[in-house]
């Protein structure tokens, strides 16, 4: 693959999030984007690669298309893969994990045995060691891993050129339980129609999450800034034009401020510290306090983005009705003229709030459950 060919990048995305991703990534002007089940396709070259994995703040993970072939039967997947060039995308001494997806369709349907003759081909002709399916985490970190899919007897081969999950955004050390992914509070904060100009409130702050994404989205501090991706380890990495690729993605300012609360004093500490790791200390703010004494800041109306907890994970699920209960009081009285979003996996506990939800979005997986946002107009 040259510098300047263009190829398919599949952006992976919770699915029932692909709208929202889609829409992200036609304001950042990659080419010919479309919306298909688990992600965007869209078309570019590395460049596009590297800019996306650094940008796109909803997207899960990045995949370039490298290529692929048809084949009927495990020996011709044999003979093909040892002529495929490997050389152009994956490097001798970088470690490959690979993984095979087949499907009915497809004549081979063995994707133990079809991984093995992959493996065995670029052991062989390109000279990679290969990860074991069942590897450590640090083995797995120091790799490249090569997804090969096989439907309609096509191999259609790519890499994953992010490495870790792009939620990983390199800053934030401590968690609570049951936290919300940064990908998945960047769609949801855009679904709340945030546009990086309001005041943003999560009165149950946890780690920090909304408050964070919404503060990092106001400075146009890029997603990626503090991390290192698997793209690095290609041979198609240039590593000036990369320095000079993030070195554009400067910091902006913003008048408005950010509030985080929790009843809890751990949470609020952790907040604190993950906001100053990520750079946006001097605009966010974190106290600890119940959500019935919340009261709105001063200024114009924003957006009440919370992740209450669900009762499937996290306590008994009978207590939290008197907390949505309190939540939704609370709102309705003091925060008229704002808009509110909760996600929740249970539809009796967001009724519980008694708010004025708009129609329901679609479900979206997250940590095994069906997660939905819940939003509304702003309050009367």
């Amino acid at each position: 693959m040259t510098d300047t060919e263009t190829f398919e990048i599949f952006l992976t995305v919770a699915p029932g999030l692909e709208q929202m991703l889609l829409a992200e990534v036609r304001d950042l002007q990659f080419a010919d984007p479309k919306a298909v089940p688990g992600g965007v396709i869209v078309t570019g070259g590395w460049t596009d690669v590297w800019r996306a994995n650094l940008c796109l703040r909803g997207a899960a993970r990045v995949l370039a298309r490298i290529g692929e072939f048809r084949a009927f039967h495990l020996a011709q997947l044999d003979k093909r893969a040892r002529k495929f060039p490997w050389s152009d995308v994956l490097r001798a001494d970088v470690p490959v994990r690979v993984e095979v997806a087949t499907n009915k369709k497809s004549k081979i349907y063995h994707a133990g045995a079809a991984a093995q003759r992959i493996e065995r081909a670029l052991a062989e002709e390109l000279g990679v060691t290969i990860v074991p399916p069942n590897a450590t985490e640090a083995q797995s970190s120091a790799s490249v891993t090569l997804k090969c899919r096989i439907e309609d007897n096509l191999c259609v081969f790519s890499v994953d050129t992010s490495g870790e999950g792009l939620h990983k955004r390199g800053h934030k050390s401590a968690v609570g339980k049951a936290p919300m992914r940064e990908t998945l509070a960047a769609l949801f904060l855009r679904q709340c129609g945030y546009d990086g100009t309001e005041t943003v409130v999560d009165p149950m702050c946890g780690s920090g999450t909304f408050v964070i994404e919404a503060a990092e989205m106001a400075l146009g501090l890029m997603p990626g800034r503090s991390r290192s991706f698997a793209f690095e380890h290609l041979a198609t990495f240039d590593a000036k034009a990369w320095e000079e690729m993030r070195a554009a993605s400067s910091t902006g300012q913003t008048a408005v401020t950010f509030y985080g609360s929790d009843r809890n004093a751990g949470a609020v500490e952790m907040a604190t510290a993950n906001a100053a790791r990520a750079g946006v200390e001097g605009c966010t703010a974190f106290s600890q306090q119940a959500v019935s004494d919340l009261q709105p800041p001063e200024g114009a109306p924003g957006l009440v983005i919370v992740n209450p907890p669900y009762g499937a994970r996290i306590g008994n699920k009978k207590l939290l009705f008197a907390l949505y209960g309190a939540l939704g009081k609370t709102l309705k009285e003091r925060f008229s003229g704002w808009r509110v979003g909760i996600v929740t996996s249970d539809a009796a506990l967001a009724k519980a709030t008694e708010l004025p939800f708009l129609p329901n979005g679609a479900p979206v997986a997250h940590g095994g459950l069906k997660i939905r946002l819940y939003r509304t107009d702003p309050l009367p």
